[in-house]
C-alpha cells in the first residue's frame, strides 16, 4: 500500500502559504508507516513546534493500473473519505529555504490520518463534494472538490504516468485554505457531506 499526496491543489491554499499556483499536479509520497486510522490518537512529535493540520479528500484505488487515460480514471476508485496530512511547518520552511525535499516535514510516523471510507455512489453530489474540519467544535476548514485545480481523474492519470497504482493505494488530493496549528488536547473532526468520518485527539 502506497500513500500518494497532491500538494497545492487549491489555489487559495497555495496563496495562503505564499506558494506559486502550480500548472500541473505536485506529487509526493508518504511511507505506509505514516498511516493512522481507526480514530487512534495522534501523539505530537518532539521534533516540531509548529504542527499543522491539512484536511483532504482521500481516494482508495480499487484495481491496478499504469498509464491510465483520464477518461478511464473513474474506473480505478469507488471509495472516498477525509484525512489529515500533518505537516511540520517549521521543518518544511527550513528545507524549502535550502531547496531540499519535504520528507522530514511530511513523511513522519502517523502523519497521514485517514477516516472511514464510504462509497462514492452513496454521495448526493459526487461532482462537488463538500468536506469540513472542526477543531475543538470550531469550523476551521471548509472545502468543495469542484475548487480543486486538478480533479480526481486528472490526478489519477498524472500519477499513473509515473507510478503504477495498486489496489489499496491511498491518494490524498490536496487541502483547501484554512490550515493551521494544533496543540496537545485538541480534537479534530472530519466531515464529508454531513457525515462524521474522522474524530481523534492530539496527545
Amino acid at each position: 500500500m502506497k500513500i500518494i499526496c497532491i500538494g497545492r491543489n487549491y489555489a487559495d491554499h497555495a496563496k495562503e502559504l505564499n506558494n506559486a499556483v502550480p500548472t500541473q499536479p505536485v506529487i509526493f509520497c508518504k511511507p505506509d508507516t505514516a498511516l493512522l486510522d481507526n480514530n487512534e490518537p495522534f501523539y505530537y512529535p518532539s521534533f516540531t513546534t509548529n504542527l499543522h493540520y491539512e484536511l483532504e479528500l482521500v481516494l482508495k484505488i480499487n484495481k491496478q493500473g499504469k498509464n491510465i487515460a483520464e477518461k478511464f480514471a473513474h474506473r480505478y476508485y469507488n471509495q472516498i473519505t477525509v484525512g489529515i496530512d500533518f505537516t511540520a511547518r517549521d521543518i518544511q520552511d527550513q528545507v524549502k529555504e535550502k531547496g531540499l525535499p519535504w520528507e522530514r516535514a511530511k513523511c513522519f510516523d502517523n502523519s497521514a490520518v485517514v477516516g472511514t471510507f464510504v462509497e462514492l455512489d452513496s454521495l448526493t453530489n459526487a461532482s462537488n463534494i463538500e468536506f469540513q474540519l472542526h477543531k475543538n467544535n470550531t469550523l476551521v476548514q471548509h472545502g468543495f472538490s469542484q475548487n480543486m485545480l486538478f480533479n480526481f481523474d486528472k490526478i489519477i492519470a498524472e500519477i499513473s504516468t509515473f507510478i503504477t497504482l495498486r489496489t489499496g493505494d491511498l491518494i490524498y488530493t490536496g487541502t483547501p485554505a484554512g490550515v493551521g496549528a494544533v496543540a496537545i488536547g485538541d480534537v479534530l473532526v472530519g466531515i464529508l457531506e454531513g457525515k462524521e468520518l474522522l474524530n481523534f485527539e492530539i496527545k
